[in-house]
């Protein structure tokens, strides 16, 4: 919220500036903890918020100072007009004094204007900034004191509703629940009011004990709630960042119409959530048909409402897509199977537009890999056109990645992929090159899979549309894979040759440069020599700008490459890649070319981290005779010696691999 108008915002100095430290703030430790976001979707644009704040009584001091003091908050925010003669001053002074009293009468004629008022000075104290938190705490107690038993009156209030929220805010445990207790049975009226549903996400954030009570008073009315302006958001919350197993079942529930909600028993008791955890699938078990028929009626007829308003924003909530997700499998495991093909076929229809808009989720990513891997060429498509103006952000998003890696693994039209998938992927390297989530999707490209960097977790999320894969794909998966990987080499490998010097001072980019440089197809001679000019600066180099060889990360690059692959610890050797993709010998070649004598032996007699490391692979990839006496011939007697006298890492493997040129 923006400072008011008439007062000057001073920004703090950086950490790197001189002077004395500012003291930090008290800060609430819950409050801290649970200091979450909602899951944003790639449709948005990179800056935007995804709902405003939740904290609504920031800042408000002015604008009760204001009130108090009679003035109107709008003339306070009007700019004076231009050229206006001067007013005389006795007139302004009694204007002033009328306007006030106009609005003293005002004040007092509303109902509880005089609860309100005295909150609003207590509250004025309990909210200031630089306060110790015994003083506030006193604060909140008298705060408290003024507000007990009548929170229900004042709370729809625009001003009110702020003060309450800073007694949950900043009070203990006990305030909270005491407020907590004397809403019950408001939840759903207040999470439709513009002021007080920030209220409600902050009491399902911080009174855990009344959270399932306050969603149970949203049972019966989700449907609504989620296509309400004001009350979506709550939902939302409550459902992605706040609420346990059981408690998310509370909202899907109402998805499942109203015979399971009339017939569902709901005691709370272990049974029954271990029931309600199972989802639709527990409503589902032991059904006969007809029954089976009436509720994935009901779950159609809730979702196409949702997608048919997919203004409301409801289409981008993770409750949504939960439901949707179970509705898609109780499909999949129908008796019937054309009539669940048929009812995939009709939902798919329904969502198709706003595919975007789900994979931000896990639920959501679950359903578009599934369309993907149940979906006709011309589905596949559709869904890829749909998905292309996001691609750059659904690399940066670990859900809505892995349905870019899922159309990778199962479109048999690698031409199709290739023209609309893999440039918006491979354009935007720089950028994803940042983040792990971002290089996770340029590896994809080249070593799909590989356990070097992708965990067991995600390549078993990636497996499970495999199963259906082998049955709709007509290509295998070497040769999808290596299909793919031809199409996006040459970007990459000019990537590399464009940008290497740089990239591989970054840890996490020298590790795509080296899965580039052995596994992409074509020629890779002007990629080497920008990464071999890097390393061809005179040694050492100043603290500042370390020497390529010096970092940890580069220097085990070039190992990696002049060894021919990367080393394996459970066998001890060297899993070499095929010489098609990476001539070993040729880069050996070139490295002895480009950086030299002088260089190669300054960074083992003067350096201390990989330099001894890096020529010691030289030494053992080097072939030819005249190669090794060349070789052997930069590192005489003399050499040697300063080699034995310093301190560098690897020295004795360096001597060892010398002595057996």
């Amino acid at each position: 919220m923006a400072a008011a108008p008439g007062k000057t915002t001073k920004k703090r100095p950086a950490a790197s500036q001189g002077g004395p430290k500012p003291k930090k703030a008290h800060v609430d430790k819950t409050e801290s903890k649970s200091d979450k976001k909602r899951s944003r979707p790639v449709t948005l644009p990179a800056r935007e918020a995804l709902d405003g704040s939740d904290d609504e009584d920031e800042d408000f001091g002015d604008y009760v100072e204001a009130l108090d003091e009679g003035i109107d908050q709008d003339a306070m925010d009007a700019e004076p007009p231009a050229n206006k003669p001067p007013r005389d001053p006795a007139a302004s002074r009694e204007a002033h004094k009328t306007q006030k009293a106009l609005h003293e009468q005002r004040k007092a004629a509303k109902p509880h204007s005089t609860l309100i008022a005295d909150a609003k000075r207590v509250w004025c104290q309990a909210n200031a900034r630089n306060i110790s938190s015994a003083d506030r705490q006193k604060h909140i107690h008298a705060l408290m004191d003024v507000i007990r038993g009548k929170v229900k009156d004042i709370v729809f209030k625009h001003d009110a509703s702020r003060i309450v929220q800073t007694v949950v805010k900043h009070g203990r445990q006990k305030e909270r629940d005491e407020i907590a207790a004397e809403l019950k049975g408001k939840y759903k009226e207040l999470a439709e009011n513009k002021y007080s549903k920030f209220l409600v996400t902050k009491l399902i954030r911080l009174c855990p004990s009344h959270r399932q009570s306050i969603l149970q008073e949203f049972r019966g009315h989700v449907l609504r709630l989620l296509l309400h302006r004001e009350a979506t958001s709550v939902l939302s919350d409550a459902f992605e960042l706040y609420a346990n197993a059981y408690e998310r079942t509370l909202l899907v529930r109402d998805f499942y119409g109203k015979e399971t909600a009339l017939f569902t028993v709901t005691s709370g008791s272990e049974e029954d959530k271990e029931r309600a955890r199972k989802g639709l699938s527990g409503v589902l078990e032991g059904a006969d048909p007809e029954r089976r028929k009436r509720v994935l009626s009901s779950m159609k007829t809730a979702l196409v409402s949702i997608f048919d308003n997919s203004d409301k924003g409801a289409v981008t909530h993770a409750v949504v897509h939960r439901a949707l997700w179970e509705y898609i499998v109780a499909v999949n495991e129908s008796p019937d199977q054309v009539e669940g093909e048929k009812q995939l076929r009709e939902i798919f229809e329904v969502c198709q537009d706003v595919l975007a808009e789900l994979v931000h989720t896990k639920d959501g990513s679950r359903v578009v890999r599934e369309f993907l891997a149940r979906g006709s060429a011309k589905d596949r498509k559709q869904i890829l056109k749909v998905l292309k103006p996001h691609v750059e952000r659904m690399c940066l998003d670990d859900d809505a990645q892995l349905v870019l890696f899922t159309a990778l693994d199962v479109i048999d039209d690698t031409k199709l992929v290739a023209k609309t998938l893999v440039p918006e992927m491979t354009t935007p390297a720089n950028t994803l090159c940042q983040t792990p989530q971002g290089r996770r999707a340029l590896l994809y490209l080249v070593v799909p899979r590989t356990r070097r960097h992708f965990t067991p977790a995600q390549i078993a999320c990636l497996a499970e549309t495999d199963e259906i894969r082998a049955r709709t794909s007509k290509k295998t998966q070497e040769v999808r894979e290596a299909e793919i990987r031809t199409a996006a080499s040459e970007a990459l490998i000019k990537w590399v040759k464009d940008k290497g010097a740089l990239l591989l001072r970054e840890t996490g980019a020298s590790l795509v440069i080296a899965e580039i440089m052995l596994y992409c197809d074509g020629d890779k001679g002007s990629a080497s020599e920008t990464l071999l000019r890097a390393a061809s600066a005179a040694y050492p180099c100043d603290d500042d700008h370390p020497h390529p060889i010096d970092l940890p990360h580069s220097s085990r690059l070039y190992k990696t490459l002049l060894q021919g692959g990367h080393f394996n610890r459970a066998t001890g050797t060297v899993d070499k890649v095929s010489e098609t993709t990476w001539d070993a010998a040729a880069f050996v070649q070139q490295f002895m070319e480009t950086i030299g004598k002088e260089v190669c032996v300054g960074m083992c007699s003067m350096g201390q981290c990989g330099g001894c490391f890096v020529i010691a692979e030289l030494c053992e990839a080097v072939k030819g005779d005249e190669a090794k006496r060349t070789l052997k011939g930069w590192f005489g007697p003399t050499v040697v010696k300063e080699i034995e006298a310093g301190d560098a890492k690897g020295k004795k493997i360096l001597l060892d691999k010398l002595a057996a040129l």
